[in-house]
């Protein structure tokens, strides 16, 4: 089955999350932080906010990472990320037992696999915001551009923007 695997190209994201999650790790968006949070998104600043932004959820580091590809994985590594996600929900997010976990586990374990329905090694992008009605995902696959030559030039995934800015 095909599911999300942490990928960079470059060592931006070190800088940019607190913490960043490692290449090669398994993957979900894990929106299910900010949702389960007290805290508004609207009001995050700094690496939470990139966070929240941009950022996919590793499944090792609990760590985030801006881009993530498509990959095959065995049915025993699909399993170990449902175990692995309701175990991160009884102990940091009070859920009150592995069991009664396991099926919001799933249900994100489900989506996440849901969003490869792109060839192996697609890599994919994230852009969350957030408005009066909930927070909104967009994924998107990203391509090298072609010059005018046609040529293959350099995906640029980040822009820079003050923290006053809505990119929406």
């Amino acid at each position: 089955m095909k599911f999300l695997r942490v990928a960079r190209l470059d060592d931006t994201d070190d800088h940019v999350y607190a913490p960043a999650a490692q290449v090669g790790e398994l993957a979900v968006p894990g929106t299910f932080v900010f949702s389960f949070s007290d805290q508004d998104p609207a009001g995050l600043e700094g690496k939470e906010r990139q966070a929240f932004r941009n950022g996919f959820l590793g499944l090792a580091s609990f760590g985030w990472a801006t881009v993530v590809t498509v990959v095959e994985i065995s049915e025993a590594e699909y399993k170990g990320v449902i175990e692995t996600l309701a175990q991160h929900f009884v102990s940091h997010y009070g859920a009150p037992s592995l069991q009664e976990a396991l099926p919001v586990a799933r249900q994100e374990a489900e989506y996440a696999a849901e969003l490869c329905d792109q060839e192996v090694n697609t890599l994919l992008a994230l852009e969350r915001h957030v408005d009066p009605e909930g927070i909104h995902e967009t994924f998107k696959v990203v391509r090298p551009q072609a010059d005018w030559e046609g040529q293959a030039r350099e995906v640029k995934i980040w822009a820079l923007r003050s923290d006053d800015e809505d990119d929406r």
